[in-house]
């Protein structure tokens, strides 16, 4: 089973494509810098896009809403 799961994510973010694009964004910024949110120990996954998900998931990445 794959975590987390999108149903999940769907319920935070209202766009896959918008979740891909949060998600990559934050994948890269770990890969850059090396900040975690949590500890390490705490991640499920092992890869970053995984982790950027893991945070998404537990609300650690404010999405800002567009206003029209």
């Amino acid at each position: 089973m794959i975590y987390p799961s999108i149903d999940k994510l769907l319920n935070i973010v209202d766009s896959k494509y918008k979740l891909v694009h949060i998600s990559a964004r934050r994948s890269k910024q770990m890969s850059k810098d090396g900040y975690l949110q949590m500890p390490e120990s705490e991640y499920k996954c092992k890869k970053n896009i995984g982790r950027a998900l893991e945070e998404v998931s537990e609300g650690l990445i404010k999405i800002k809403k567009k206003e029209d």
